[in-house]
């Protein structure tokens, strides 16, 4: 699945492929850390 990363305001929102938030981590290492946690 594909994903977007904005950075909003001091952190990192995660949109999936259909544009639908998907959840928000303090840094772009934090969340592919969680999209990995995902993936497996």
């Amino acid at each position: 699945m594909e994903f977007e990363l904005r950075y909003v305001n001091g952190h990192i929102e995660v949109y999936d492929a259909a544009g639908a938030f998907r959840f928000s981590a303090d840094s772009q290492g934090e969340a592919l850390a969680e999209l990995e946690d995902l993936a497996a």
